[in-house]
């Protein structure tokens, strides 16, 4: 059978997307030598978001493409002090009309997150995101540089 040209009602491809749907369940196993699964689902979707990363003077931008999502279906959190987290859920269209089947269905549905730790001048209290015509901008301000330490004079006494 070629799978290039698999119909997508197909037994097949049902089956694949069950196994896709379901996949999030824990892992009862007891082998602990092996990924879990949770482990091995946010690894690809931590792979399957690209993310662009600038430095400003003031600020640190994250630009990420979200086509489609509304800002319901978006997270951004920081994590243990000073890990942001952006992650989310496309879905597949679930209403289908009689008579209505796919032909090719290329757009990427599924979990999506990407993690990255914030330096130490990261201002975690001004940090701000925007999704706009399907582009999602989370802007983390840097803390202002410490002021310089002035020099003491230390009294020099006689003895």
């Amino acid at each position: 059978m070629d799978l290039r040209f698999v119909p997508l009602d197909h037994p097949l491809i049902n089956a694949f997307h069950h196994m896709i749907d379901h996949a999030a369940a824990d892992d009862k196993s007891s082998n602990t030598s092996a990924p879990s699964k949770k482990y091995v689902l946010d690894a690809k979707a931590m792979a399957a978001t690209p993310a662009d990363v600038k430095e400003y003077p003031n600020a640190y931008v994250f630009i990420i493409d979200m086509p489609g999502l509304k800002s319901g279906d978006i997270k951004v959190q920081i994590e243990e002090e000073n890990v942001l987290t952006i992650s989310g859920e496309r879905k597949r269209e679930a209403e289908e009309k009689e008579g209505v089947k796919y032909v090719r269905m290329e757009r990427r549905v599924g979990k999506f997150m990407r993690k990255f730790v914030l330096p130490e001048n990261a201002d975690l209290e001004k940090i701000s995101a925007v999704c706009q015509e399907g582009v999602l901008t989370v802007t983390v301000e840097k803390l202002p540089p410490p002021e310089p330490k002035k020099p003491r004079t230390i009294d020099v006494k006689i003895a």
